[in-house]
């Protein structure tokens, strides 16, 4: 008996070593991330002086800053109906808006797959051609507001025949195919489409984030401010860009043994560092490898490592969440998820805690470096110190991970406002901007329309 205990106090000690371990390389004090902010504004500066970083997916400058050629956004003066195709990590859908102006704003949506028929509160004029805005959540080179060029697949995607092709062009062949009377007008990153819908609602929006599968974010430049732009700025001396922040990297960025194996085994290997860190896609990924470690060196489960615990990617981000947010006095829904995912059977409330705990370490973790990249978007804007006249800052910020996982948005928002220093955080509002990208497409659709309809008259 005393020996049985002897081995079940050094059984426990090695996985709290684990753990230990693990807090300590993904520990993120606020100067560590305020050191993060500093070259996330430095990266910035280069992706936007630099030309290298456009349409190189082997260009040495980290942030694309990819000039969207969306120099304005809408006003709430849009009228009509329009489509949008969201193509991103997750969605894939159709959506159809019809828009009201400022009186009705949107006064019909849905999401579905419905071209052939309109009525039921969507209205076409006759004679008029279908307008749809595109929302592809991947990198791009654009050459306007309705073309692009496939830099590169990020969020585990790999179509190697895509790659430098239009995909616009494509899109509106394969629509021609179908015999549907439509035309791709304006081509978005599902960032900037949730940029537009958060500017629809609230003009004082400067930035969007998405953090769901993967992530990116967009803010609104000053064209002064973007060296690589050749030519007559717009009228509206501003410019949209979309920054491509998951390729982010930095010595400051706090990585441990499991990030490093993860990023080599994966499609893209030394790429989309930050991503990896803070995303949807990868952040079950990394607390499996740390449970794994801890079946191996501590023989945390039983003795023999369960055969599903060493299946990549079995682990999804909404078992996380789950587990992590588990509120019964048994931790219940993580013995549950234990013995759905890896059929651990009859794990004890210790066992259960440390799952807790290892989540609580990689969410925490995830949460304060997405909060040190907003730092870095206010700071390059100058909206990281207060304002004599108080002037409000809006952040739009969509995807799975944030609408769903309260611990993670909670976490972001409080190191945000840590960062910010209280003066500066009670002007920053982060709002959820829900399915933001698929109605900023339509949105930029319907405004590029008007806008054109203007210069024709």
């Amino acid at each position: 008996m005393a020996r049985q205990r002897l081995r079940e106090a050094r059984r426990w000690a090695r996985a709290g070593a684990v753990l230990r371990d693990l807090q300590e390389r993904c520990a993120a004090p606020v100067e560590r991330l305020r050191q993060v902010a500093d070259a996330m504004v430095a990266e910035m500066r280069a992706g936007l002086a630099s030309n290298d970083s456009e349409g190189d997916s082997g260009s040495s400058v980290l942030l694309k800053m990819l000039v969207t050629y969306v120099d304005s956004l809408p006003s709430g003066d849009e009228k009509g109906l329009f489509y949008a195709l969201d193509l991103g990590g997750t969605n894939f859908r159709v959506l159809r808006i019809q828009f009201g102006g400022k009186e009705q704003r949107i006064v019909k949506q849905e999401s579905k797959t419905f071209i052939a028929s309109e009525g039921e509160g969507f209205y076409l004029p006759e004679g008029m051609q279908r307008q749809l805005g595109f929302t592809f959540s991947f990198p791009v080179k654009q050459n306007s507001v309705a073309s692009g060029t496939l830099i590169k697949w990020t969020k585990g995607f790999a179509i190697d025949e895509m790659v430098g092709k239009d995909v616009v062009a494509e899109l509106n062949k394969a629509i021609k195919r179908q015999g549907v009377d439509m035309e791709v007008t304006v081509l978005v990153n599902d960032t900037v489409g949730t940029l537009a819908a958060g500017r629809y609602v609230d003009n004082d929006t400067v930035a969007a984030v998405i953090l769901g599968t993967g992530t990116n974010a967009a803010y609104i430049e000053h064209m002064d401010s973007i060296p690589k732009w050749c030519g007559p700025p717009p009228e509206s001396g501003n410019m949209v860009i979309n920054m491509e922040w998951g390729n982010f990297r930095s010595t400051h960025l706090p990585l441990t043994e499991f990030d490093v194996a993860l990023d080599a085994e994966s499609l893209n290997p030394d790429e989309q560092i930050y991503e990896k860190l803070i995303s949807g896609m990868y952040m079950g990924e990394i607390v499996r490898r740390v449970l794994l470690k801890m079946a191996q060196d501590a023989s945390l489960f039983s003795d023999n490592v369960p055969l599903e615990l060493e299946v990549p990617y079995i682990l999804r981000t909404y078992h996380v969440l789950m587990m992590h947010q588990d509120t019964s006095p048994d931790l219940r829904t993580v013995g549950n998820k234990l013995k759905e995912v890896f059929r651990i059977e009859d794990t004890c409330f210790k066992t259960r805690k440390l799952v807790v705990d290892v989540c609580e370490v990689v969410a925490s973790r995830a949460a304060r470096l997405a909060a040190a990249g907003i730092h870095g978007i206010l700071k390059k804007l100058g909206r990281d110190v207060a304002s004599p006249d108080k002037q409000k800052t809006v952040i739009a910020v969509d995807g799975g991970v944030y609408k769903h996982y309260t611990f993670f948005a909670q976490c972001m928002e409080s190191t945000l406002r840590d960062l910010l220093g209280e003066g500066v955080a009670s002007s920053l509002v982060i709002k959820l901007a829900e399915d933001g990208s698929g109605t900023g497409a339509a949105l930029l659709s319907a405004s590029y329309s008007q806008r054109l309809q203007a210069v024709d008259d």
